[in-house]
């Protein structure tokens, strides 16, 4: 199982938590589009959070048991929708953040989904595959009352792929039969999608070329640096690299390179899908994490983990501009040098909200049992990405806001609507704004 690539160097928690930064963010924007502070509790807060066991004897016969989270934060638009990361460090506090993420997220890109996130302290590197296969389905046995695919659908996310996707397909179906729109991101011979395995990374790339010409930049010749060459930054790396950018720098969890004149994307994802180590890649300069940060370059895209981007070397970015391929990877208070220092900032909650749409595609299509090409795919994300990006752009110019915050306060509004729509909050919670 591949690992998701995380920078040497410190902990995302060092700083401050995902929670704390997704809270920060929801209550800037609820200051400005004036959320009643009882409506807030109900936006903010989670409405299910799971927690059970999930113990895994292993082969020197001792039993491990690790801790799973499944969280079910808003679904005033329609079933829950969010992946299940493995990780070391994932903790309810943590699952809880990402589920609310999850809300803003599809609200913001309109695809009817609300928001959930799912977790185990697990990780992959320590275990074997029939290890992860244990552990995921018996993750699933104890969720199963709680998913479905009209009330949650999981998806993949950090550590996470679709081999897992398919033992929990095959788990649920054990108990409810054949229910191939339980999940997404599954293999394509199970009822996956053509394309979601791109989607993240191709969203961020969207975003970029939507971005590029407020800052009078183009694709062709823009100098890329990727912080975090996994599934989201390889994929965004190689797309750039097919529209004409020059990817000068990289890092995952074993390191980082440079290459002034440019690093060949396609020859760096095949020898890190091979099982090398990036800073084996032949021709490449090895540098540090930090080094790789401070790289002048036309965009960053980091697509590693939450907090990687903070006080400590916010100051050293060298990009014009940032889009956000993982989930919080930059504190509010690194978020505020970056904004002194004229940074344009596309945040993870519209720059990588692509894997949710294609997901939302695949569901469809399952329900509907179809199969669509692979360009239709990309032409409907593309048609979304574009359309959430111009919303977007219009309301921060518009309010003079950041591009974050427009699109939280854009987000914010729509789940209000439905939950006004629905009985349960009122317009003197949340004022409507057509």
């Amino acid at each position: 199982m591949a690992t998701q690539a995380q920078p040497e160097g410190r902990s995302p928690r060092a700083e401050v938590s995902n929670r704390e930064i997704v809270d920060h963010w929801f209550d800037v924007a609820a200051d400005r589009i004036g959320v009643a502070d009882d409506a807030r509790v109900v936006l903010r807060s989670s409405y299910r959070e799971v927690a059970v066991q999930v113990p895994l004897r292993q082969a020197d016969g001792r039993i491990h048991c690790y801790q799973g989270f499944r969280v079910q934060h808003n679904g005033a638009r329609g079933p829950y929708k969010g992946g299940v990361r493995y990780h070391p460090e994932v903790d309810l506090d943590e699952v809880r953040a990402l589920a609310s993420l999850m809300t803003w997220k599809t609200a913001l890109v309109d695809v009817p989904f609300g928001g959930a996130k799912g977790g185990i302290d697990c990780d992959p590197s320590e275990l074997v595959s029939d290890e992860l296969q244990k552990i995921t389905r018996s993750f699933i046995d104890k969720i199963a009352k709680v998913i479905g695919p009209q009330r949650d659908i999981p998806a993949p996310d950090v550590n996470t792929n679709a081999q897992v996707m398919a033992w929990m397909m095959d788990e649920y179906g054990k108990l409810y039969g054949h229910t191939p729109a339980i999940v997404t991101g599954k293999p394509i011979s199970l009822g996956g999608s053509l394309g979601r395995e791109a989607a993240t990374g191709r969203g961020v790339v969207l975003c970029f070329r939507e971005a590029a010409p407020l800052l009078d930049l183009r694709p062709d010749g823009a100098t890329v640096v990727i912080q975090g060459f996994g599934n989201v930054g390889g994929w965004a790396g190689r797309i750039m690299a097919q529209l004409g950018a020059k990817v000068i720098g990289a890092s995952d969890a074993h390191g980082a390179i440079h290459g002034e004149a440019g690093l060949d994307a396609e020859a760096l994802w095949a020898h890190v899908r091979a099982g090398g180590r990036l800073p084996d890649f032949p021709g490449a300069d090895v540098i540090t994490p930090a080094e790789l940060l401070a790289l002048e370059c036309d965009v960053l895209i980091p697509a590693a983990l939450g907090g990687m981007i903070h006080a400590a070397n916010a100051d050293a970015v060298n990009a014009r501009m940032i889009v956000e391929g993982a989930n919080s990877p930059t504190t509010p208070r690194a978020d505020e040098i970056l904004a002194d220092k004229g940074v344009l900032v596309v945040p993870d909650v519209l720059a990588n909200a692509g894997g949710v749409i294609v997901s939302y595609f695949e569901w469809v299509q399952n329900l509907q049992h179809l199969a669509w090409d692979e360009r239709k795919v990309n032409d409907r994300l593309g048609t979304r990405m574009r359309k959430a990006f111009r919303a977007v752009h219009h309301r921060a110019r518009e309010e003079g806001e950041s591009l974050r915050v427009a699109s939280y306060a854009l987000a914010i509004e729509r789940v209000a609507q439905a939950a006004r729509d629905r009985g349960y909050i009122t317009e003197a919670d949340v004022p409507y704004k057509p």
